[in-house]
């Protein structure tokens, strides 16, 4: 039970040692630091000093490698392997300065004075450690590498990290418990160990407690309690996308990628190396992420790397960058390479190396293309090794070849280095087209890539900005635009829609080029979409040929949309394969009918109508649907056929008949004397036919005519009737329409081929009759003979059947007695 008791006690003790702990725990600064542990009897005066807790405040000083001066926290460890000898471990630095250590009295652990860090140098254990937050928030680092004078080989070293995260109301955070450290093993290597520790992204701004403890030959170290608020440690990711290029100005210009996903903004620092012999670091920092270098010379090298760190100053410097290398040329073109616009200036700077000597900038000529010398008042000297060349009113770049740049050189008095300079001139003017649709919902814009297709590599994109009510007077590139997704059509045109649409705002826009030498913008434009509209096309439209007058006259209805004033536009002409269109412009909005003066009342007619603003604003309608006149008969009828000219009673023609042509040919064939076969071809022209009506008579009788009616989609018929051949027929083809008969199709005869046809076959009629009739006779003629002979060389032989005596004898002739 005393036993019980006494275990209870000394948990408790425990618990209390660790919360007093809590607020005498090393503060991390963030930079490195030094963790020394060694023996307790040292001899030292600073061991002499009276027991008591020090001040756990630390000033820091320093740059980069900062160093704690003042009294610092610490804790012992008891090793059984040494006798329980207590080996003590505390922060410090390599330069003598004291740290604070744990001793031993009679009343137990109890946190003593400063002692000098050589002694622990000397005779303990001594490790650099570095803690950090890395750069995307995800994990808390601690690397620990072993001081040269360590006795202990680190690889056969075994390290944990023990940390909480303590919860924190109203500011403070709660007194942690003993069972709340968490463990996590360090790994280990030749150069030394690192801690990872998970932190929520919710808690990198609570105190993170955590001590170490190493085992190393057998032997057990803790490090005392420390703390740190992991947000304030925060350690980036080197810098990435690190390249150098020579400015317009003659300057190097040093950039870099920014770190878009750095919790909070950089500052950036600089360091290059010279030709190799010369190393700058940057005296500044720069927030930007790019640093210029004056002084640049042809022929050198530059060895460039770049490391960030929180601009606030707070957190840990990132490593440095990758080194990149960059060489200048020779002939250093500044720029080397320029995309401009049609109509306007362009200038080339270049500095001229000739066999490690600077060509004075007098001595240098340009020349262009190496066909063309660039005249000397395009020459401007910049100093007494820059030379300058400037082009005005430049006109587009035409390829030559897979060339599409002008090459820019830059010489001396006796010859040209091989680099130039490429000039890129794109013609920019680019025509952007809108349409609003009839409905007034949408708006349609197209237009042409065709002048920049010879920049390659180069996206386009149509880019806008809407304003609230009407164009301005003069349109300009916003700076606040969006870009509107455009598609590539058939036709080569890009096509963008711009739905639902704002009828009486102004959208100015624009095609931006960009290229990886820069982006050009064409000339912006404004449209309003009310007045690029397209109507619907008229309809129910109409067209007759009226009775009473004689005119054409054309009808029809004004679409809903748009609420304007319309002018209309009337195309009319004779319906055939090709239609000779003739015009007519109605500019009264209120009309909705015209007639017109046509030349010929018995033709068909066919008729369009279109529609647009009357004040001119947008565009032409389509076409209407077209709209047919009808054949018309106004004559009294005079003579025809009765039984079949007034078997609808009220359909009637006269004689001769209308005018209109349905019919074009019209033939006749005998099949033979009781059939007769007529065929024939329609006008391809759009008539509402009704049927047909074939008439066939005796050509030189007044009576005995005889007719068919016959469906309109027929093209051959069959006539059964007694047909005299020595007579001549008369067959009549009519088109019967609604509104009364066409002009009739009329054949004398049969078609020749026919007649010839019927006269070469009655040749065969007699021909034929003789030829069977000989060969009848020749055939008789042959069967007679047959007999004859046979009684000439075979005389009669009984049948054996018949005849006794006859049966067993041989009646065989021999053939040789014939």
């Amino acid at each position: 039970m005393m036993c019980q008791k006494f275990y209870v006690v000394l948990l408790h003790w425990e618990f209390l040692y660790v919360i007093a702990a809590l607020n005498l725990a090393y503060p991390i600064s963030p930079w490195k630091f030094k963790l020394f542990c060694g023996p307790p009897n040292t001899t030292d005066d600073s061991f002499l000093s009276p027991a008591g807790a020090p001040n756990n405040a630390s000033a820091l000083k320093g740059a980069s490698e900062a160093i704690v001066e003042a009294k610092f926290n610490s804790s012992g460890i008891y090793v059984p392997e040494l006798s329980k000898t207590v080996f003590h471990c505390c922060f410090g630095n390599e330069q003598g300065q004291n740290c604070s250590a744990l001793t031993d009295n009679t009343e137990g652990k109890t946190l003593a004075s400063v002692v000098k860090a050589s002694v622990f140098r000397q005779l303990g254990v001594n490790w650099d450690i570095e803690c950090w937050m890395k750069g995307d928030l995800t994990l808390f680092i601690c690397h620990m590498e072993p001081l040269p004078k360590n006795p202990f080989k680190n690889y056969d070293s075994k390290v944990h990290l023990l940390y909480d995260l303590p919860e924190v109301i109203d500011d403070s955070p709660l007194p942690p418990l003993k069972d709340s450290f968490q463990t996590v093993q360090c790994n280990c290597s030749l150069r030394g160990c690192e801690c990872h520790v998970p932190v929520p992204r919710a808690k990198l701004n609570y105190a993170l407690l955590m001590y170490l403890e190493i085992t190393s030959a057998g032997v057990s170290f803790q490090s005392p309690l420390m703390s740190l608020q992991p947000m304030l440690v925060v350690k980036p990711d080197p810098p990435l996308g690190l390249h150098m290029e020579v400015t317009d100005d003659g300057n190097l210009k040093i950039s870099w990628d920014s770190q878009t996903m750095a919790p909070s903004p950089l500052q950036y620092q600089v360091k290059y190396l010279e030709n190799s012999t010369i190393v700058r670091e940057a005296a500044e920092i720069v927030s930007a992420t790019s640093l210029l270098v004056d002084s640049v010379l042809p022929g050198s090298s530059y060895e460039v790397q770049v490391r960030s760190k929180r601009l606030d100053g707070s957190g840990v410097w990132s490593d440095w960058s990758s080194p990149q290398v960059f060489t200048t040329q020779d002939v250093v073109y500044f720029p080397p390479k320029i995309l401009t616009s049609v109509g306007s200036n362009a200038s080339f700077h270049c500095i001229y190396k000739n066999e490690n000597q600077i060509i004075s900038s007098k001595q240098i000529v340009w020349w262009r293309n190496l066909a063309e010398k660039i005249p000397e008042i395009q020459y401007s000297i910049v100093s007494d090794r820059v030379s300058k060349v400037t082009f005005s009113n430049l006109k587009a770049t035409r390829p030559r070849g897979k060339f599409t740049y002008d090459a820019v050189y830059c010489c001396n008095e006796q010859a040209c280095h091989h680099r130039y300079a490429e000039l890129y001139v794109i013609d920019v003017n680019i025509n952007i087209s809108c349409e609003t649709d009839g409905y007034l919902t949408k708006m349609t814009c197209r237009w042409s890539p065709s002048t920049i297709q010879s920049l390659v590599g180069s996206t386009v994109q149509l880019r806008y900005h809407r304003r609230s009510l009407y164009c301005p007077d003069s349109p300009s590139i916003h700076p606040t635009s969006e870009p509107k997704n455009c598609v590539l059509q058939r036709d080569g045109f890009y096509e963008c829609v711009f739905q639902p649409i704002f009828l009486l705002s102004g959208y100015t826009m624009w095609i931006r080029i960009n290229h990886s030498l820069g982006s050009l913008d064409s000339p912006p434009t404004c449209v309003l979409p009310d007045s690029v509209v397209k109507p619907l096309p008229p309809s129910n439209v109409k067209a007759e040929i009226t009775v009473n007058t004689g005119l054409l006259k054309v009808s029809w209805e004004k679409p809903v949309f748009p609420e304007n004033n319309l002018q209309f536009q009337i195309r009319y002409g004779l319906s055939g394969k090709e239609i000779q269109w003739k015009t007519h412009e109605v500019f009264d909005a209120k009309s909705k009918s015209a007639s017109l003066l046509v030349s010929d009342l018995c033709a068909v007619y066919v008729v369009q109508v279109r529609c647009r603003r009357l004040d001119g604003l947008g565009y032409w309608s389509n076409w209407s649907s077209p709209a047919y006149t009808l054949v018309m008969d106004v004559k009294v009828p005079m003579r025809g056929p009765e039984f079949w000219r007034k078997m609808d009673g009220d359909v009637t023609f006269s004689w001769p008949m209308s005018k209109v042509s349905a019919v074009e040919s019209l033939s006749a064939y005998p099949l033979s004397s009781s059939c007769v076969i007529l065929s024939w071809t329609l006008s391809p022209d759009d008539y509402s036919l009704l049927y047909l009506v074939i008439e066939w008579k005796i050509l030189n009788e007044d009576d005995g005519m005889k007719w068919l009616r016959i469906p309109s989609n027929v093209k051959k018929f069959y006539i059964h009737d007694n047909f005299i051949p020595i007579e001549k027929y008369q067959f009549s083809l009519y088109p019967v329409f609604m509104e009364g008969v066409g002009k009739p199709k009329i054949i004398n005869g049969f078609t020749k081929d026919a007649i010839d046809k019927q006269q070469n076959d009655a040749g065969l009629y007699v021909i034929v009759p003789i030829i069977i009739s000989s060969c009848v006779l020749l055939l008789g003629t042959l069967l007679i003979s047959h007999q004859r002979m046979k009684k000439l060389f075979w005389d009669d032989v009984p049948n054996p059947k018949n005849c006794s005596w006859a049966q067993g004898l041989n009646f065989q002739k021999r053939t040789d007695t014939l």
